[in-house]
């Protein structure tokens, strides 16, 4: 019985290893390095030298790296609780017994399968103010045309746009596998006692899809502090920094204005805060997650 347990130890461990490689060599090892040139000095051409707090100092009275933040906080707010409640109903339909339905599937996680950069290139002449499809489509039912990306005021919400069409299917998949673990004697039981369909989805689908749910929302909110590409190809972080996000202050930071010491300070505190959501994100599923 030793033996047996020292050979599924050790099959466990080849299994393992090569994801546990690729974590340290892909994900810890630069993690604990960009902490420590956080607090160095380095243009990628000299000899870095320690400074200390320095770079926190000044990102902390830096306006763009609070503009930058700001924008981040705002895509996240708008993006996630959208990307939740949107693919939830469409898993929901998609869910019901309909001829097609595998088709739909298919349509709605396609955008997933492309790259953020065809994206963003594909939406960019959409949102043209004078030829787009959009402004076509407001103007043909009556609707004024917007401004689209070209306005401070509406520019980050059409990144949410972008991001949403983009990403619901996969969440949507996701809510689908959730929901299908569902036993069918809840509903059953349910359709006995006369429940509505309504009483069925609050009482029934959202408890039980509740670590769906958990799990959707702290990987969303992680992908969304971390948008880069799509706002870098679609706005440029324009017009006037509004779409400009932490992320994209960093890759500036680092490889416009070759201050690695600063960048990695930059993605230091962006690494802090998206510990510090997911902590609280982990605490507060106690209250409304069932497993």
């Amino acid at each position: 019985m030793v033996i047996d347990r020292r050979k599924e130890g050790l099959v466990a461990a080849v299994m393992v290893a090569p994801n546990l490689i690729g974590l340290l060599v892909f994900m810890v090892v630069p993690t604990v390095i960009s902490i420590l040139m956080s607090f160095t000095d380095w243009n990628l051409l000299n000899t870095s030298s320690f400074i200390g707090l320095a770079n926190f100092k000044e990102a902390f009275s830096d306006p763009l790296f609070w503009k930058t933040l700001k924008n981040t906080v705002v895509y996240v707010f708008w993006k996630v609780p959208f990307n939740i409640f949107i693919s939830l109903i469409l898993a929901v339909l998609i869910n019901q017994r309909m001829y097609g339905r595998t088709f739909f599937r298919a349509i709605l996680f396609l955008p997933m399968i492309a790259s953020s950069v065809s994206v963003a290139l594909l939406w960019q002449p959409l949102f043209d103010m004078s030829s787009g499809m959009l402004n076509k489509i407001l103007t043909t039912i009556g609707l004024p045309p917007s401004t689209w990306i070209y306005d401070p005021k509406t520019s980050m919400m059409s990144v949410v746009i972008v991001a949403l069409w983009k990403e619901i299917g996969y969440y949507m998949v996701m809510f689908l596998a959730g929901l299908q673990s569902i036993p069918s004697t809840y509903y059953e039981a349910a359709s006995i006692d006369g429940a509505s369909a309504a009483r069925k989805f609050l009482f029934i689908t959202i408890p039980l899809i509740s670590p769906t749910t958990f799990f959707v929302m702290i990987i969303s909110i992680i992908g969304s502090f971390q948008i880069f590409d799509l706002t870098t190809v679609l706005t440029a972080g324009g017009p006037s920094n509004s779409t400009n996000t932490l992320i994209m202050y960093v890759y500036q930071a680092g490889f416009r204005f070759f201050r690695m010491g600063y960048a990695s300070a930059l993605s230091t505190i962006l690494f802090v805060i998206v510990l510090i959501f997911t902590i609280i994100q982990d605490k507060l599923s106690k209250k409304w997650v069932f497993y």
